[in-house]
Parts: structure tokens; sequence; C-alpha cells
């Protein structure tokens, strides 16, 4: 009787926990991914490399919260969003993004003085970016869209000096949450390339005054 009774509390824990284990068993591995900056060698470089070049101040940058967690997002409708269960971000997106930015910037302009908001008040700022995403996600297998608006500040006052909206398409060219990250990467290239051009001709103009 008292063989019985045990097997009777015994029973159901082991049930559990034979449960637990298979669904363990059979869930996917998750997949981390992160965006990727220019190719070092790429000779698109638009600053001058003499001197020690001028000093990028990048951020804030704002993401919408909803793009700003761990799982990718895209796009099944224009008032659809869906979040990846497997397919995460290694990081936060909005780092990412400004640090990406931050190395394109240096890659473009030809300089290695770009800092990360928020920098020290004793570090010489020229120019100084601020971004505000209103969309970065696409369909997967599809387009990848980057809508941001953006602005050059400088000067003692850090004065505007431009003011931008950028409305960029990428094509993913693939099924696939790798396809679409490299999408999104392309995507950030093409932004820094626009904001790298204003800032040469902002400084440009100034050497000539």
């Amino acid at each position: 009787m008292l063989n019985l009774l045990r097997f009777r509390l015994v029973f159901p824990a082991l049930v559990i926990a034979l449960l637990i284990s298979a669904g363990c068993a059979n869930t996917k591995p998750s997949r981390f991914y992160t965006l990727s900056p220019l190719a070092t060698s790429e000779s698109e470089a638009q600053g001058s490399a003499e001197g020690p070049g001028l000093a990028i101040g990048v951020g804030p940058v704002k993401l919408p919260e909803h793009l700003d967690r761990p799982q990718i997002v895209t796009r099944t409708s224009r008032n659809e969003l869906r979040l990846a269960e497997f397919d995460r971000w290694a990081g936060s997106l909005q780092d990412d993004f400004s640090r990406v930015l931050a190395e394109n910037l240096s890659i473009l302009l030809s300089t290695g003085r770009v800092s990360l908001y928020p920098w020290r008040r004793s570090v010489p700022i020229d120019y100084q970016v601020v971004v505000d995403v209103n969309r970065f996600d696409g369909e997967l297998g599809g387009n990848m869209w980057l809508i941001a608006r953006w602005s050059v500040f400088g000067g003692r006052d850090k004065e505007v000096l431009s003011m931008r909206k950028s409305r960029i398409i990428e094509p993913s060219g693939a099924q696939g949450y790798r396809a679409m990250a490299a999408a999104q990467s392309r995507a950030l290239a093409n932004l820094s390339r626009e904001i790298a051009k204003v800032i040469e001709t902002i400084s440009q103009r100034g050497r000539n005054q």
C-alpha cells in the first residue's frame, strides 16, 4: 500500500520531467546577427587623408521602441509586424546602428576621430550627427526600408548646418534573416554615404571661406 502511494506521487513528476526534456530537445537553437560596416578596403573615402581628419560625434541615435528589442522584426503588411522567435540581434540594435554608422563615417571621411554619444565634454567635435530613425525593417525575402531624419550640427554654438530626410529601399535578394540583416547593413551604408557627403560639402565650404 505504501509503495503504491509513493508511485502515485512520483509518477506525475516523472511524466512532467520527461515532457520538459522532450520539449527542450525539440527547441530550435537561436541564431544571432549584427550589422556590418563598410569594408575598410573600399576606395570610396571622400575626406582628405591629410592632417588628423575631422572630429565627428555620432549620436544621439534613436530607433522606435518596437525595433530596439532582441528579436528581429519584419513586416508582414503595412500595419502588422512579426517578431522572429529564434533569430535575434546579438545586442542592442540601437547601439549596433550607432557603432556601424560611426565606423562607416570614419571610413568615408578618412578620419579616426569619431566619438559615440555621449562623449566627454573635453573631446573636441567638429560636427555632430543626430539621427531619428522612423523605420528600419522590411519583408522577409523582400525589400528592406530605412527611413530616417538626421541633422548635422557644427560650430562653437552647435548650430544646425543641415537637416535631411533619407528614404532608402534595399532588396534583401534572398529569403531568410541572414539576407535581411545584410540588406539592413547595406541600407545603413547608403545612409552613411549621404551623411558623409553632406559633411564633406560643409567642411569644404568652410575651408573656402
